[in-house]
């Protein structure tokens, strides 16, 4: 006889978080206008629409009967091709085909890699402040997430040494985000090099997530070496998303770039989620690649501009203390000492209408912050928050 008891689920599973954007959403929600339109700053979506040459190409693609054919499992030849171009160009280091996989996103590039480095019961540093959506993967599939703490002294930078202090028989990797989201934080190359430098010695793997790569400063030519380095294969892990520098979030595309070996492992695993990325989306990009470069670099110099703007409008705040802004983030500590972060965030939204996110949804001992997505509004709206804030108490 059947019982009337639920079948379980995955507790691993139940034991993850809530994606956390939609609760801020719903304080923005309760704002009644009253100051003027909502300042959305939660969400690192870009403010500006993808160039019109870019979506006659994908309408082309998408009207050429073999893009609603499966494509390769790893993404389909020509963009893996133009984009090992493009990093070799970048990185100054000759990259193969077979070294990159495309996938459905950057976020699928994560959750597939973790997938491939650890199982349940290991663990994997994370820099916290942390993206949510690292920490949830991990927690899903019975991962922990290791913190590695990062301060505002140190521009939240990672520390190596602290690092290797916190790992143990059962860590399999080190995350690190450059540009950082939340913080904005831009590690420097050196810092990057010396956690190569440490996976490499202690059979690690260095998971480098640059989905905001586009996004550094203008005098920054070249993000780090550590692709120019010997065997960088055997314990390097680059990811990539095209959402953000080619403004095609919906497209749901990115990349991750691995030694050959390591790109037919994660194969097995795109097999069972994606098959194949959408290929009308690849065959724009691809041709993006080039034909949108200079609309790219435009958009990095605005976006810089928006994080310079931002500083200047919080500085007169009394008590708002901007701690780390770069590429599409800033990082802030708030003036309520004492008071929670989602607090402050929920009267912010619905009293002021400017929505940005708690610190607590990144990580732990986060409770004095807000982080603010600075990319996805116009320098009109960052000029507003001046106003905005100016007497906001609780």
């Amino acid at each position: 006889m059947p019982t009337s008891s639920s079948a379980a689920l995955n507790p691993d599973l139940i034991d993850t978080g809530t994606p956390p954007i939609p609760e801020a959403q719903g304080w923005a929600r309760r704002y009644d206008g009253s100051r003027g339109p909502l300042i959305d700053l939660s969400q690192a979506v870009p403010g500006s629409a993808p160039p019109d040459a870019l979506l006659r190409k994908l309408a082309e693609a998408a009207a050429e009967p073999g893009s609603a054919r499966y494509g390769g499992i790893t993404g389909d030849t020509v963009l893996r091709e133009a984009y090992a171009a493009e990093i070799s160009r970048i990185y100054d280091a000759a990259f193969a085909p077979t070294e990159i996989a495309i996938t459905s996103g950057c976020n699928q590039a994560y959750v597939v890699t973790m997938m491939a480095l650890a199982r349940a019961g290991d663990n994997v540093l994370l820099p916290t402040p942390w993206y949510f959506n690292h920490e949830m993967t991990l927690t899903m599939l019975g991962v922990e997430p290791r913190p590695l703490p990062c301060t505002p002294e140190s521009g939240f930078v990672p520390d190596v040494a602290t690092a290797e202090r916190l790992i143990d028989e059962r860590t399999r990797a080190i995350v690190l985000v450059t540009p950082n989201n939340p913080t904005g934080a831009v590690y420097p190359p050196e810092t990057i090099a010396a956690f190569a430098a440490l996976c490499a010695r202690r059979g690690l793997w260095l998971v480098l997530d640059e989905t905001y790569r586009d996004f550094l400063p203008e005098d920054v030519t070249r993000p780090h070496e550590v692709f120019a380095t010997r065997h960088w294969q055997d314990s390097l892990i680059g990811l990539y998303s095209f959402s953000k520098a080619y403004a095609v979030p919906g497209w749901r595309l990115g990349a991750i770039t691995a030694g050959e070996q390591v790109v037919a492992q994660i194969g097995k695993v795109l097999d069972c989620v994606q098959i194949s990325p959408v290929r009308a989306g690849q065959a724009a990009v691809t041709w993006g690649i080039d034909g949108i470069r200079a609309w790219r670099e435009r958009n990095r110099a605005e976006i810089n501009a928006r994080a310079g703007l931002f500083r200047e409008t919080m500085a007169p705040l009394n008590g708002w203390r901007v701690l780390s802004a770069g590429a599409y983030f800033a990082y802030a500590a708030h003036p309520f000492a004492g008071l929670k972060a989602a607090e402050v965030a929920r009267k912010l939204a619905e009293e002021r209408g400017i929505l940005a996110l708690p610190g607590p949804y990144f990580g732990p001992g986060q409770e004095e912050h807000l982080r603010i997505a600075i990319a996805n509004v116009a320098t009109d709206r960052i000029g507003l928050l001046g106003e905005r804030l100016a007497g906001f108490a609780l």
